[in-house]
Protein backbone atom coordinates (compact mmCIF):
# COMPACT_ATOMS: atom_id res chain seq x y z
CA UNK A 1 0.00 0.00 0.00
CA UNK A 2 2.91 2.39 0.96
CA UNK A 3 4.86 1.66 -2.34
CA UNK A 4 1.26 2.43 -4.44
CA UNK A 5 0.44 5.66 -2.93
CA UNK A 6 4.03 6.60 -3.76
CA UNK A 7 3.86 5.31 -6.96
CA UNK A 8 0.80 7.45 -7.70
CA UNK A 9 1.92 10.34 -5.76
CA UNK A 10 4.93 10.00 -7.93
CA UNK A 11 3.44 9.71 -11.31
CA UNK A 12 1.06 12.24 -10.96
CA UNK A 13 2.97 15.09 -9.23
CA UNK A 14 6.52 14.78 -10.10
CA UNK A 15 7.05 12.78 -13.05
CA UNK A 16 5.49 15.64 -15.21
CA UNK A 17 7.49 18.09 -14.08
CA UNK A 18 10.76 16.29 -13.32
CA UNK A 19 12.59 18.15 -16.58
CA UNK A 20 11.77 21.06 -15.87
CA UNK A 21 12.78 21.07 -12.19
CA UNK A 22 16.16 19.00 -13.45
CA UNK A 23 16.47 21.93 -16.16
CA UNK A 24 15.91 24.77 -13.56
CA UNK A 25 17.40 23.36 -10.85
CA UNK A 26 14.12 24.30 -9.15
CA UNK A 27 13.45 22.37 -5.66
CA UNK A 28 9.99 21.92 -5.28
CA UNK A 29 8.88 23.26 -1.74
CA UNK A 30 5.01 22.59 -2.33
CA UNK A 31 5.82 19.23 -3.62
CA UNK A 32 7.47 18.24 -0.48
CA UNK A 33 4.74 19.82 1.87
CA UNK A 34 2.30 18.27 -0.25
CA UNK A 35 4.35 15.02 0.48
CA UNK A 36 4.88 15.73 4.56
CA UNK A 37 0.53 16.12 4.17
CA UNK A 38 0.76 12.18 3.07
CA UNK A 39 3.29 11.44 5.73
CA UNK A 40 6.63 11.02 3.81
CA UNK A 41 8.28 13.52 6.21
CA UNK A 42 8.35 11.85 9.55
CA UNK A 43 7.84 7.76 7.94
CA UNK A 44 9.21 6.59 11.29
CA UNK A 45 8.67 9.51 14.00
CA UNK A 46 6.57 8.37 16.33
CA UNK A 47 2.68 8.98 15.79
CA UNK A 48 2.88 11.08 19.51
CA UNK A 49 5.74 13.24 17.85
CA UNK A 50 3.06 14.11 14.54
CA UNK A 51 5.49 10.82 12.56
CA UNK A 52 3.70 8.18 10.95
CA UNK A 53 5.12 5.55 13.25
CA UNK A 54 5.94 3.23 10.98
CA UNK A 55 9.48 1.13 10.18
CA UNK A 56 12.90 1.24 7.65
CA UNK A 57 10.68 -1.20 5.33
CA UNK A 58 8.38 1.66 4.22
CA UNK A 59 10.77 4.21 4.57
CA UNK A 60 13.15 2.36 2.32
CA UNK A 61 10.24 1.14 -0.07
CA UNK A 62 9.02 5.06 -0.10
CA UNK A 63 12.46 6.11 -1.29
CA UNK A 64 12.67 3.06 -3.86
CA UNK A 65 9.41 4.55 -5.45
CA UNK A 66 10.38 8.14 -5.49
CA UNK A 67 13.68 6.89 -7.03
CA UNK A 68 12.60 5.23 -10.08
CA UNK A 69 10.95 8.97 -10.82
CA UNK A 70 13.61 11.78 -9.82
CA UNK A 71 16.63 11.27 -7.63
CA UNK A 72 16.47 14.62 -6.61
CA UNK A 73 13.07 14.46 -5.24
CA UNK A 74 13.69 11.24 -3.86
CA UNK A 75 16.97 12.78 -1.90
CA UNK A 76 15.34 15.78 -0.02
CA UNK A 77 13.52 13.21 1.31
CA UNK A 78 16.14 10.71 2.48
CA UNK A 79 17.80 13.85 3.66
CA UNK A 80 15.00 15.26 5.56
CA UNK A 81 13.65 12.39 6.98
CA UNK A 82 17.36 10.63 7.82
CA UNK A 83 19.38 13.42 9.19
CA UNK A 84 17.68 16.61 10.90
CA UNK A 85 14.41 15.28 11.85
CA UNK A 86 16.63 11.73 12.57
CA UNK A 87 19.42 13.59 14.41
CA UNK A 88 16.76 15.39 17.10
CA UNK A 89 14.38 11.77 17.47
CA UNK A 90 17.49 9.90 17.92
CA UNK A 91 19.41 12.36 19.80
CA UNK A 92 17.35 15.76 21.20
CA UNK A 93 15.67 15.90 24.37
CA UNK A 94 12.09 15.69 25.24
CA UNK A 95 11.31 19.27 24.95
CA UNK A 96 13.58 19.76 21.48
CA UNK A 97 11.52 17.01 20.28
CA UNK A 98 7.62 17.80 21.00
CA UNK A 99 9.01 21.32 19.70
CA UNK A 100 10.71 20.68 16.02
CA UNK A 101 8.94 17.34 15.35
CA UNK A 102 5.83 17.46 14.61
CA UNK A 103 6.33 20.85 11.71
CA UNK A 104 9.63 18.39 10.28
CA UNK A 105 7.23 15.45 10.26
CA UNK A 106 3.92 17.19 9.02
CA UNK A 107 6.37 19.08 6.26
CA UNK A 108 5.25 22.63 7.88
CA UNK A 109 8.84 22.93 8.30
CA UNK A 110 11.55 21.38 5.91
CA UNK A 111 14.72 20.28 7.75
CA UNK A 112 18.98 20.61 6.79
CA UNK A 113 21.63 19.03 8.15
CA UNK A 114 24.89 20.50 8.37
CA UNK A 115 28.64 18.17 8.57
CA UNK A 116 30.44 19.04 5.70
CA UNK A 117 32.68 22.03 5.33
CA UNK A 118 34.39 23.29 1.98
CA UNK A 119 37.81 21.93 2.97
CA UNK A 120 36.47 18.85 5.19
CA UNK A 121 33.99 16.31 3.69
CA UNK A 122 35.44 12.87 4.83
CA UNK A 123 38.03 14.20 6.79
CA UNK A 124 35.06 15.75 9.13
CA UNK A 125 36.87 16.03 12.39
CA UNK A 126 39.26 19.08 10.96
CA UNK A 127 36.21 21.55 10.86
CA UNK A 128 36.77 24.41 11.07
CA UNK A 129 33.39 26.14 11.71
CA UNK A 130 33.59 26.34 15.98
CA UNK A 131 31.20 27.92 18.74
CA UNK A 132 32.43 29.64 21.78
CA UNK A 133 30.25 29.79 24.42
CA UNK A 134 29.41 33.13 26.14
CA UNK A 135 27.14 33.83 29.06
CA UNK A 136 24.25 31.24 28.37
CA UNK A 137 24.65 31.53 24.52
CA UNK A 138 26.83 30.27 21.80
CA UNK A 139 28.70 32.19 18.81
CA UNK A 140 29.57 30.06 15.79
CA UNK A 141 31.27 31.31 13.07
CA UNK A 142 32.37 29.46 10.10
CA UNK A 143 30.57 27.90 6.54
CA UNK A 144 29.23 24.39 5.84
CA UNK A 145 29.07 23.37 1.93
CA UNK A 146 27.23 20.50 0.10
CA UNK A 147 23.94 21.03 2.48
CA UNK A 148 20.78 19.93 1.11
CA UNK A 149 18.28 22.59 2.00
CA UNK A 150 20.71 25.03 3.49
CA UNK A 151 18.47 28.13 1.47
CA UNK A 152 14.48 26.74 1.73
CA UNK A 153 15.21 24.90 5.24
CA UNK A 154 13.26 26.16 8.13
CA UNK A 155 15.50 24.39 10.92
CA UNK A 156 19.07 23.19 10.73
CA UNK A 157 20.87 21.00 12.75
CA UNK A 158 24.91 21.77 12.41
CA UNK A 159 27.76 20.08 13.59
CA UNK A 160 30.13 22.35 15.07
CA UNK A 161 33.78 22.29 16.70
CA UNK A 162 33.38 23.67 20.25
CA UNK A 163 37.15 21.18 21.47
CA UNK A 164 40.57 20.89 19.72
CA UNK A 165 40.73 19.89 16.73
CA UNK A 166 41.41 15.97 15.71
CA UNK A 167 38.78 15.56 18.95
CA UNK A 168 36.30 13.02 18.32
CA UNK A 169 34.27 14.69 22.03
CA UNK A 170 35.13 17.99 20.61
CA UNK A 171 32.31 18.43 18.25
CA UNK A 172 28.73 19.99 19.41
CA UNK A 173 25.15 19.29 17.50
CA UNK A 174 23.30 22.70 17.32
CA UNK A 175 19.52 23.37 16.13
CA UNK A 176 19.51 26.43 14.36
CA UNK A 177 16.50 28.00 13.10
CA UNK A 178 16.38 30.15 9.82
CA UNK A 179 16.11 33.53 10.72
CA UNK A 180 19.16 33.43 13.32
CA UNK A 181 21.17 36.65 12.90
CA UNK A 182 24.40 36.03 11.79
CA UNK A 183 22.95 32.56 9.74
CA UNK A 184 22.80 33.11 5.90
CA UNK A 185 22.84 30.53 3.04
CA UNK A 186 23.90 30.76 -0.33
CA UNK A 187 22.63 28.22 -3.41
CA UNK A 188 25.01 25.95 -5.14
CA UNK A 189 24.06 25.56 -8.48
CA UNK A 190 25.03 24.05 -11.64
CA UNK A 191 24.96 20.20 -10.41
CA UNK A 192 25.72 17.58 -12.39
CA UNK A 193 22.57 15.83 -11.01
CA UNK A 194 19.33 15.61 -8.26
CA UNK A 195 19.02 19.20 -9.54
CA UNK A 196 15.84 19.60 -8.12
CA UNK A 197 16.92 18.41 -4.59
CA UNK A 198 18.24 22.09 -3.42
CA UNK A 199 22.27 22.23 -2.60
CA UNK A 200 23.71 25.34 -0.42
CA UNK A 201 26.49 27.15 1.82
CA UNK A 202 25.84 27.76 4.82
CA UNK A 203 27.32 30.84 6.85
CA UNK A 204 27.35 31.20 10.24
CA UNK A 205 29.13 35.26 11.04
CA UNK A 206 28.63 35.90 14.84
CA UNK A 207 25.47 33.53 14.73
CA UNK A 208 24.17 33.88 18.37
CA UNK A 209 22.54 30.00 19.79
CA UNK A 210 20.99 29.55 22.87
CA UNK A 211 22.37 26.77 25.13
CA UNK A 212 18.91 25.24 25.12
CA UNK A 213 19.77 24.29 21.24
CA UNK A 214 22.37 22.47 21.91
CA UNK A 215 21.32 18.73 21.41
CA UNK A 216 22.36 15.83 23.57
CA UNK A 217 25.79 16.95 25.72
CA UNK A 218 28.33 19.25 24.05
CA UNK A 219 31.30 17.71 22.60
CA UNK A 220 29.00 14.38 21.32
CA UNK A 221 28.19 15.49 18.57
CA UNK A 222 30.30 13.60 16.18
CA UNK A 223 29.36 10.55 17.96
CA UNK A 224 25.78 11.12 17.25
CA UNK A 225 26.55 12.11 13.48
CA UNK A 226 28.06 8.97 13.20
CA UNK A 227 24.73 6.97 14.41
CA UNK A 228 23.09 9.67 12.17
CA UNK A 229 25.05 8.62 9.16
CA UNK A 230 25.07 4.74 9.93
CA UNK A 231 21.25 4.88 9.51
CA UNK A 232 21.36 7.63 6.55
CA UNK A 233 23.02 4.91 4.61
CA UNK A 234 20.45 2.69 4.55
CA UNK A 235 18.07 5.49 2.84
CA UNK A 236 20.92 6.28 0.29
CA UNK A 237 20.97 2.84 -0.40
CA UNK A 238 17.39 2.19 -0.71
CA UNK A 239 17.24 5.44 -3.59
CA UNK A 240 20.17 3.86 -4.80
CA UNK A 241 17.90 0.99 -5.65
CA UNK A 242 15.14 3.49 -6.76
CA UNK A 243 17.29 4.77 -9.48
CA UNK A 244 19.05 1.70 -10.67
CA UNK A 245 15.56 0.30 -10.95
CA UNK A 246 13.85 2.79 -12.65
CA UNK A 247 17.08 2.75 -15.06
CA UNK A 248 16.51 -1.07 -15.75
CA UNK A 249 12.49 -0.65 -16.19
CA UNK A 250 12.78 2.12 -18.72
CA UNK A 251 16.15 0.07 -20.42
CA UNK A 252 13.58 -3.37 -20.57
CA UNK A 253 10.64 -0.72 -22.18
CA UNK A 254 13.05 0.42 -25.04
CA UNK A 255 14.82 -2.79 -25.57
CA UNK A 256 10.93 -4.61 -26.51
CA UNK A 257 10.09 -1.33 -28.89
CA UNK A 258 13.51 -0.36 -30.58
CA UNK A 259 14.14 -2.76 -33.72
CA UNK A 260 16.98 -3.63 -35.57
CA UNK A 261 18.02 -5.82 -38.02
CA UNK A 262 14.40 -6.81 -38.43
CA UNK A 263 13.64 -7.85 -34.60
CA UNK A 264 13.47 -5.91 -31.05
CA UNK A 265 16.80 -5.49 -29.54
CA UNK A 266 15.84 -7.57 -26.85
CA UNK A 267 16.19 -10.47 -28.56
CA UNK A 268 20.22 -9.89 -28.95
CA UNK A 269 22.00 -11.47 -26.53
CA UNK A 270 24.39 -8.22 -26.20
CA UNK A 271 21.47 -6.42 -24.79
CA UNK A 272 19.78 -9.14 -23.16
CA UNK A 273 22.58 -10.27 -20.75
CA UNK A 274 23.14 -6.57 -19.50
CA UNK A 275 19.21 -6.53 -18.65
CA UNK A 276 20.33 -9.92 -16.93
CA UNK A 277 22.89 -7.99 -15.16
CA UNK A 278 20.92 -5.14 -14.14
CA UNK A 279 18.22 -7.60 -13.15
CA UNK A 280 20.58 -9.52 -11.01
CA UNK A 281 22.39 -6.21 -9.83
CA UNK A 282 19.34 -4.24 -8.40
CA UNK A 283 17.37 -7.19 -6.69
CA UNK A 284 21.10 -7.90 -4.64
CA UNK A 285 21.37 -4.08 -3.89
CA UNK A 286 17.89 -4.32 -2.65
CA UNK A 287 18.20 -7.27 -0.18
CA UNK A 288 21.20 -5.89 1.00
CA UNK A 289 19.22 -2.34 1.64
CA UNK A 290 16.32 -4.43 3.30
CA UNK A 291 18.98 -6.59 5.50
CA UNK A 292 20.29 -2.90 6.89
CA UNK A 293 16.50 -1.76 7.21
CA UNK A 294 15.11 -5.22 8.85
CA UNK A 295 18.71 -4.60 11.75
CA UNK A 296 17.26 -1.45 12.04
CA UNK A 297 13.92 -1.69 12.86
CA UNK A 298 15.00 -4.47 15.08
CA UNK A 299 17.60 -1.72 17.32
CA UNK A 300 20.65 -4.30 15.87
CA UNK A 301 24.14 -2.36 14.94
CA UNK A 302 23.85 -1.21 11.04
CA UNK A 303 27.34 0.24 10.92
CA UNK A 304 28.50 -2.70 8.75
CA UNK A 305 25.25 -3.70 7.02
CA UNK A 306 24.37 0.01 6.14
CA UNK A 307 27.63 0.01 4.65
CA UNK A 308 27.06 -2.84 2.48
CA UNK A 309 24.03 -1.45 1.33
CA UNK A 310 25.21 1.63 0.49
CA UNK A 311 28.03 0.51 -1.20
CA UNK A 312 26.92 -1.85 -3.02
CA UNK A 313 23.87 -0.37 -4.16
CA UNK A 314 24.80 3.65 -5.01
CA UNK A 315 27.64 1.51 -7.11
CA UNK A 316 24.24 -0.47 -8.87
CA UNK A 317 22.75 2.45 -9.62
CA UNK A 318 25.84 4.17 -11.97
CA UNK A 319 26.25 1.06 -13.14
CA UNK A 320 22.14 0.95 -14.51
CA UNK A 321 22.33 4.64 -15.48
CA UNK A 322 25.27 3.66 -17.46
CA UNK A 323 23.79 0.13 -19.29
CA UNK A 324 20.66 2.55 -19.98
CA UNK A 325 22.28 5.64 -21.53
CA UNK A 326 24.49 2.07 -23.99
CA UNK A 327 21.15 0.21 -24.38
CA UNK A 328 19.53 3.54 -25.96
CA UNK A 329 22.41 4.67 -28.15
CA UNK A 330 22.33 7.53 -29.43
CA UNK A 331 19.08 7.83 -28.03
CA UNK A 332 20.20 7.63 -24.48
CA UNK A 333 22.85 10.42 -24.98
CA UNK A 334 19.83 13.09 -24.95
CA UNK A 335 17.47 14.43 -22.58
CA UNK A 336 14.55 13.44 -24.85
CA UNK A 337 14.59 9.83 -23.31
CA UNK A 338 15.27 8.86 -19.59
CA UNK A 339 18.46 7.17 -19.68
CA UNK A 340 20.73 10.14 -19.16
CA UNK A 341 19.12 11.51 -15.74
CA UNK A 342 19.21 8.42 -14.31
CA UNK A 343 23.04 8.22 -14.98
CA UNK A 344 23.39 12.16 -13.20
CA UNK A 345 21.41 11.63 -10.72
CA UNK A 346 23.26 8.45 -9.70
CA UNK A 347 26.45 9.54 -9.56
CA UNK A 348 25.74 11.41 -6.17
CA UNK A 349 24.71 7.99 -4.57
CA UNK A 350 28.15 7.24 -4.44
CA UNK A 351 29.63 10.36 -2.88
CA UNK A 352 26.91 11.44 -0.65
CA UNK A 353 26.77 10.34 2.69
CA UNK A 354 30.05 8.93 2.75
CA UNK A 355 31.54 8.08 -0.55
CA UNK A 356 32.38 4.71 -1.84
CA UNK A 357 35.63 4.75 -0.08
CA UNK A 358 34.56 5.79 3.30
CA UNK A 359 32.01 2.86 2.88
CA UNK A 360 34.72 0.54 2.50
CA UNK A 361 36.86 1.82 4.93
CA UNK A 362 34.08 1.57 7.36
CA UNK A 363 33.04 -2.16 5.89
CA UNK A 364 37.15 -3.70 6.14
CA UNK A 365 37.17 -2.03 9.74
CA UNK A 366 34.10 -3.86 10.78
CA UNK A 367 35.44 -7.07 9.09
CA UNK A 368 38.57 -6.98 10.76
CA UNK A 369 37.69 -6.19 14.47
Amino acid sequence: MIAQMVRDFAEKEIRPNLNKWDAEEYFPVETMKQMGELGLLGIYIPEEYGGSGMGYFEYATALMELGKVCGGVGLSVAAHNSLCTGHIYYHGSEEQKKKYLPKLASGEWIGAWGLTEPNTGSDAMRMKTTAVKEGSEWVINGAKNWITHGLSGDVAVVLVRTGELLDSKGITAFIIEKGTPGFSAVKIKDKLGVRASETAELIFDNCRVPDENVIGEVGMGFVQAMKVLDGGRISIAALSCGVARGAYEASVKYAKEREQFGKPIANFQAISFKLADMATQVEAAEMLTFQAADRKNKGLPVTKEGAFAKYYASEVSVTCGNEAVQIMGGYGYTKEYPAEKFLRDSKLMTIGEGTSEIQKLVISREILK
